[in-house]
């Protein structure tokens, strides 16, 4: 098996900014919830995806959405992609989504100004009526990384610095 990337956590100020956005709370909990975040592991020898786990408590009633602050990055080779999806089991079970339906993580993205922080956004789209509860430390996505190619006439030679929308 070919290694390809390795997963890490951005700085703690990059991460408590995010964190605090979405979440609130002091720097000393946030801190306490950055010395916990876990690193994106496969569950099995098998697994193709490596499970993203929840920085906090996370309830989505139908039709609400929650932005994500992972506190993690991933470095690349050049010809590889992480891709994002939802964890199998709370897509069959809650129709949990992304809102982008994939998540498209670049490798130049590792050196953009946020660090290359990922950010996933999901929204519960039952038609059940049900709640999504996923608790801190659950995993809540996976990802997978996949090569790509290129055409033969490419002649792309701009830079990224940023993320969603950053490319143009």
């Amino acid at each position: 098996m070919k290694r390809i990337a390795k997963f890490s956590k951005v700085s703690f100020e990059q991460f408590k900014s995010a964190y605090s956005e979405e979440f609130g709370g002091s720097d000393e909990e946030i801190k306490k919830v950055y010395d916990e975040l876990q690193l994106p592991k496969r569950a099995t020898s098998g697994s193709a995806g490596y499970d993203f786990y929840a920085p906090a408590d996370i309830t989505l009633t139908p039709g609400q959405t929650a932005k994500v602050p992972t506190g993690i990055r991933a470095k690349m080779d050049e010809d590889w992609v992480l891709m994002i999806f939802p964890r199998s089991g709370l897509g069959f079970k809650y129709r949990l989504q992304l809102n982008n339906t994939v998540g498209i993580i670049d490798s130049d993205y590792y050196n953009s100004d946020n660090e290359g922080h990922i950010f996933i956004k999901i929204t519960n789209d039952t038609n059940e009526g049900k709640t999504v509860e996923i608790g801190k430390g659950s995993g809540f996505a996976q990802g997978i990384f996949l090569p790509y190619g290129i055409t033969e006439d490419d002649d792309t030679d701009a830079e990224r610095n940023g993320g969603f929308g950053s490319t143009g």
